[in-house]
């Protein structure tokens, strides 16, 4: 029954589902059958009987909806991590993977045939009633807005990221201890690239709240490289180890922002040439302050095919451009080359996640049933890299914390 299935059980059965590869709640009950061990680790007595695969479902959905049973338990693992000298925090790195969702590219329809398709779908009328209820007149609407939504899973993105093939799914974002390659944060967003730089933010603020304490850096890709989130590391004393992020402008232009000379109190910029760009405005979509020349001071200057492609020349500097800069002289530092190294290791935690637990495809819908998923997936993970420090002779487990 339902009411029988205790927390306990319902933790361990997903950690061992998740240990062995068991993607199935079907398959994991008959092996609950056939393993003693696993009884015994689930807490389910040898007499007692095997839950039906529903249960799961129906503890989900229902005494358990609004816990963060996996939330909680990742987090008591990390902590272990720590206490035991596994995890320093110190230098840490980030970054987020495409898990497709349970759900088909063909169940996508227009935004606008939601409302009619919520008459015969609970699922779809569910996402609309929820909807109305986070954004009230429906004014502030969700990252994941799309013009089609799947009637499957709403909650999922149709995106791509890299060169696969575009797919509905979600970003299982990591954060991770260079040394020990443990996880100390983890969160599922919506499969958009803005997205990640915003779980850096809640997961590293997270880790705070916990540890009283910032990482002393933290290294990334390209993507996360933009102002907003350099500046936010800034002021946090937080060292960002990644390359700067341009924007499509500035790929256009010849001369970078370094050969001009900022003239702060007449608040202009000198270009090599000695040309002046006066101040235009704010340019709020991509958050910069625009500078620029006119035609008759770019039409005749001998370097003009070497500064720009342009009629003249434009100068976009970003609201936290001393923050970009600054990220600009890390990169040319050899602990930039060491912190990017070490950043490869979510890359094999992520193969790990797809390859050997089998999260290739998730296999619950919705944002919160997802995030679930990737609490507890994580979990198992770190749990290995415990039992290995803990199996270790006092030796050898040095080496691993040093």
């Amino acid at each position: 029954m339902p009411g029988s299935f205790s927390v306990y059980t319902f933790r361990g059965t997903g950690l061992i589902g998740d240990l062995y590869g068991v993607s199935s709640e079907r398959r994991l009950v008959e092996e609950l059958r056939m393993h003693l061990a696993w009884r015994w680790f689930t807490g389910l007595g040898f007499d007692q009987e095997i839950p039906h695969p529903s249960t799961f479902s129906k503890n989900r959905h229902g005494r358990l909806q609004e816990s963060n049973l996996f939330q909680e338990l990742f987090e008591q693992i990390v902590g272990q991590c720590i206490r035991v000298g596994l995890v320093k925090g110190e230098h840490l790195s980030v970054d987020g993977s495409l898990v497709q969702a349970n759900a088909n590219s063909d169940s996508r329809i227009p935004r606008e045939q939601l409302a009619e398709v919520a008459q015969l779908k609970r699922t779809v009328r569910q996402y609309l009633t929820e909807l109305e209820e986070e954004n009230g007149d429906g004014d502030e609407l969700p990252v994941q807005e799309q013009d089609k939504v799947s009637t499957t899973d709403p909650d999922a993105t149709y995106a791509s990221k890299g060169k696969g093939l575009a797919t509905l799914g979600y970003y299982d974002n990591y954060l991770i201890d260079n040394p020990s390659c443990v996880m100390v944060g983890v969160q599922a967003t919506a499969a958009r690239f803005s997205q990640e730089s915003v779980a850096a933010r809640e997961m590293i603020t997270r880790f705070h709240q916990r540890q009283r304490r910032y990482p002393q850096s933290l290294a990334a890709d390209t993507s996360y490289g933009n102002g907003e989130l350099l500046h936010w590391l800034q002021q946090r004393e937080i060292t960002p180890y990644m390359r700067v992020k341009q924007n499509a402008q500035r790929k256009n232009d010849r001369y970078g922002i370094e050969k001009f000379t900022y003239d702060e109190e007449a608040n202009r910029y000198l270009c090599p040439a000695g040309k002046t760009l006066t101040y235009v405005d704010v340019n709020a979509l991509n958050r910069t302050h625009v500078y620029a020349a006119t035609l008759k001071r770019c039409r005749d200057c001998p370097p003009k095919t070497q500064c720009t492609k342009g009629r003249c020349r434009f100068l976009g500097v970003h609201i936290h451009e001393a923050a970009r800069q600054r990220a600009q002289e890390l990169a040319r530092t050899p602990a930039f080359v060491a912190a990017q190294r070490a950043r490869r290791k979510v890359e094999a935690l992520f193969a790990e996640l797809k390859n050997q637990i089998g999260l290739r495809r998730l296999r619950l819908r919705r944002m919160r049933f997802v995030r679930e998923q990737f609490y507890l997936a994580a979990t198992v993970q770190n749990l290995k890299r415990l039992v290995r420090l803990l199996s270790l002779k006092p030796t050898e487990a040095a080496a691993v914390t040093a």
